[in-house]
């Protein structure tokens, strides 16, 4: 665990984009090269660039090949040769010069790009931290955006993944909102409190956190089955089981959280040069109670459409255009002083009734309560004196309906 774990903070704090390391890809810490890219340097590969590295690593593996053939024939190795069999037999053990040539990967260097994240994440940290301490989980779980993301707002994944959490289309349904108006994958905040819920039900059913990180990339199934072979030892999980999609970025997603909860910690120690971290952002914010347009939050609030679009960036062009109605349990971005604290909005003028919009300040006159843990829906209605029937009414839920640590109930007035 411990040298994948540094090959990683030497990638995220050492290596700049402009260098390509070829590594072993099940012992991260047996490099055998590392070189300039040519040409400019850019956030993707040039083709001339891709060309390069792949002939390089190519020459790497016919190199370990042409080794691995002399071993077997009985021929003897040159210096250079026995040198390279060292390497690997040091850190792979003695038959770990076999298969060798096909473990050869490239790694591209990302210093720039983890700086950036961690002035990036001044804006959401302490918020996101706060989102897991609410729902009874470690904290630390705020820095694995800068392993999904290195907090790109726009980043997105060959496998559809989107925004700073890399939630899939599948995930975000089952933990967060998802209608045609919004996509809360796009609200770094909206999207930890669905992390929140996702890795409060992972931990709940794998008790082991390595277990439970890792699912958040290789999936819930994914991780029951290695968890069935080989119960929660992570290390013999890593080394023995051969899940069909259990590739490098999966056995490797676990120790990227650890290297990167390392440096975000203190990164002073791997950026001496300083960093301009970004100011938390000054906002208000509400939920929806109820459906309502994109124009009429506009018209209560006295907020320009493009404004609001600019701060809700999980609102969709067909909310923007008032084609479908932003569902109720929207949260809603609004510019700092729009809302009088823990007062509710005076209704806006308007033909038809507004749907009611409630500060996000949990009190007996409504609002929205996150769940911890050991916390139930009676509890919940016991505690702001309003009736079980009601709390389920006003959230779509049955009394069957099992609650999780980080999830939002909304409280009627």
């Amino acid at each position: 665990m411990h040298e994948g774990v540094e090959f990683w903070k030497n990638v995220w704090a050492r290596w700049t984009m402009g260098q390509v390391v070829l590594h072993d890809m099940d012992h991260p810490s047996i490099v055998y090269e590392i070189f300039e890219l040519p040409g400019p340097i850019g956030e993707t590969y040039t083709d001339a660039q891709r060309d390069y590295v792949t002939g390089r690593r190519e020459a790497i593996s016919a190199r370990l090949a042409g080794i691995e053939a002399k071993i077997g024939a009985g021929v003897p190795l040159d210096d250079d040769e026995k040198a390279v069999v060292l390497k690997v037999t040091d850190v792979a053990g003695s038959e770990g010069i076999a298969g060798a040539s096909l473990r050869v990967r490239s790694q591209r260097g990302l210093r720039e790009r983890f700086r950036r994240g961690l002035e990036i994440s001044g804006r959401y940290h302490d918020a996101f931290a706060a989102i897991f301490r609410d729902a009874g989980l470690p904290e630390d779980l705020a820095y694995l955006p800068h392993v999904e993301s290195s907090y790109q707002a726009d980043a997105l994944s060959s496998a559809g993944a989107v925004g700073v959490w890399q939630f899939t289309k599948s995930a975000a349904r089952k933990f967060m909102l998802m209608t045609p108006a919004l996509d809360e994958r796009r609200d770094p905040i909206a999207a930890a409190h669905g992390a929140a819920r996702y890795l409060g039900t992972a931990y709940a059913e794998f008790q082991s956190w390595p277990l439970a990180i890792t699912s958040y990339n290789h999936g819930v199934n994914g991780m029951r089955a290695a968890k069935e072979r080989f119960g929660t030892d992570f290390e013999r999980i890593l080394a023995e089981y051969d899940g069909r999609t259990f590739g490098f970025a999966s056995k490797n997603f676990y120790k990227e959280f650890l290297a990167a909860r390392e440096i975000a910690r203190d990164p002073a120690a791997y950026f001496p040069e300083g960093l301009a971290p970004l100011p938390p952002a000054a906002l208000d914010r509400i939920v929806l109670d109820a459906p309502t347009s994109a124009s009429r939050v506009a018209h209560r609030y006295g907020v320009p459409m493009g404004k609001l679009a600019e701060l809700n960036p999980g609102w969709t062009k067909r909310a923007l255009a008032d084609r479908n109605a932003l569902p109720a349990g929207t949260r809603v971005w609004l510019p700092e002083g729009t809302v009088t604290p823990k007062r509710a909005p005076a209704p806006a003028p308007a033909p038809a009734p507004a749907a009611t919009v409630a500060a996000e300040t949990p009190a007996g006159g409504g609002g929205v309560h996150v769940v911890r843990k050991g916390e139930t829906l009676l509890r919940i209605a016991t505690a702001y004196g309003i009736s079980l029937t009601r709390l389920l009414e006003a959230n779509g839920l049955n009394r069957s309906t099992t609650i999780h640590p980080g999830q939002e109930i909304r409280i009627p007035r």
